[in-house]
């Protein structure tokens, strides 16, 4: 996932917390001048983001950009929709994996690629609360473990 030539510019943390992630693909997203601006000094947010296919085109909604402060009128809405750029065979894939019970499109990270900014698009199945609170357990257990394997060779 991670390269050379890449600069994270927002991460959705809270995703791999809340969700399955089954597969994820990187997409293009289509943007207006000052949001570029915006984005690379840090003012984005993916919390409550999703990405919805619609006539055979994919937009992201909720995901916020703050506006750009040196903006002026050139500013847009923060939390307009934005269209992802992907293949033809790439959204009707989605679409496929997409249909089956329960699975949606979330963006896990925006990030900057030679200069172009990119979204990290995952499919992903919803974790119901057992579910988290066995991921929970299962972290707190492997960090009791490093901790004392630590303590051990201390």
């Amino acid at each position: 996932m991670s390269k050379k030539n890449e600069t994270a510019l927002a991460t959705n943390r809270k995703a791999r917390h809340d969700y399955f992630i089954e597969s994820t693909i990187e997409a293009g997203i289509e943007l207006k001048g000052t949001e570029v601006k915006s984005l690379r000094q840090g003012k984005a947010n993916l919390k409550d983001a999703y990405a919805e296919i619609k006539n055979g085109e994919v937009f992201i909604e909720n995901m916020h950009i703050s506006p750009y402060e040196q903006g002026n009128i050139f500013n847009s809405d923060p939390l307009r929709r934005r269209k992802l750029l992907l293949h033809r065979g790439e959204i009707r894939k989605l679409n496929k994996e997409i249909t089956l019970k329960g699975y949606t499109l979330i963006p896990l990270k925006l990030y900057l690629n030679r200069g172009r900014v990119k979204v990290e698009l995952a499919v992903a199945r919803g974790k119901k609360l057992y579910d988290k609170r066995d991921s929970m357990a299962k972290k707190d257990a492997q960090r009791k473990i490093e901790q004392a394997m630590k303590e051990k060779y201390v």
